[in-house]
């Protein structure tokens, strides 16, 4: 049994857990990991994930916080800029759930409402009938993001809450995505009516750093911000009518399958699904 189906399996597991996901752990985490000593975790960290460093912007490196959201080379993750298109705002996993009567409902995982996830029913109600879009980010992925769709944003929705893990069995065992710490911003979109793009935290996973906290005008493409250590989630909820998700995309997420993106590539376009 791996560390994370003991924590989240056993009822000793769960004892043990309890105290990893309370904000001062992932904070003294991410002290550590913001500390020039750090960067003797960066070669094991390279070669246990295969990272090829050719690929990024490796300059003022000095811990492996700075490491972890390094800069990719913009050539290596073009932004298809067709208003028509809906792209993806992160390097990820992703899943597309359907948004029934407030409630969305993961296939083998925990199910939640849109209700609780913004802690809007106002909010929530406008979602019924659309698609939320969920990117979960593992430790090797790419961990800067953007806004997937030019407008108008509102201030940031910031929401404390615990830090469990993303990955798979943690979602199997409980509604993480609920308790979890998260922030969101509700846009008003050009192409695709008022969404909303939320950020989830995740096991020592402190900060979420978002560049633009307040209201003001955005662009597709640009860099929204970027998760510190740790595997990570971001959701995008569409409001009903306004895209249709790619045919191959939606198969896979019936059946419960994670499809592979990066950021900037389309997934969907705009039209009655």
């Amino acid at each position: 049994m791996d560390g994370l189906k003991f924590l989240y399996k056993t009822k000793m597991g769960r004892i043990l857990l309890r105290p990893l996901l309370l904000r001062p752990i992932s904070d003294f985490s991410g002290w550590l990991l913001d500390s020039r000593l750090s960067k003797c975790l960066i070669k094991p960290f390279v070669k246990s994930n295969n990272i090829n460093l050719d690929d990024y912007i490796l300059e003022d490196i000095n811990s492996f916080n700075a490491f972890f959201c390094r800069k990719i080379k913009p050539e290596l993750r073009p932004i298809d800029m067709d208003e028509n298109h809906l792209i993806t705002p992160c390097d990820g996993l992703l899943k597309v759930y359907p948004i029934n009567d407030d409630l969305v409902l993961p296939v083998k995982q925990s199910e939640f409402t849109i209700s609780d996830l913004l802690v809007d029913k106002d909010l929530a109600k406008s979602f019924d009938g659309g698609y939320c879009l969920v990117y979960r980010l593992c430790v090797n992925h790419y961990h800067r993001y953007a806004y997937f769709e030019t407008g108008k944003k509102a201030e940031d929705i910031v929401i404390p809450g615990l830090y469990h893990t993303v990955q798979p069995v943690a979602l199997e065992a409980g509604p993480v995505f609920i308790q979890n710490s998260r922030q969101y911003t509700v846009i008003d979109t050009k192409s695709f009516g008022r969404c909303v793009q939320m950020e989830v935290g995740a096991m020592l996973v402190g900060r979420i750093v978002n560049e633009q906290p307040n209201e003001g005008p955005v662009a597709r493409g640009d860099e929204k911000g970027h998760f510190e250590y740790g595997g990570s989630t971001i959701i995008v909820l569409v409001p009903p009518n306004q895209v249709k998700i790619n045919k191959e995309l939606m198969d896979a997420s019936q059946n419960g399958i994670e499809t592979p993106v990066k950021m900037g590539q389309t997934i969907g376009e705009k039209g009655a699904s």
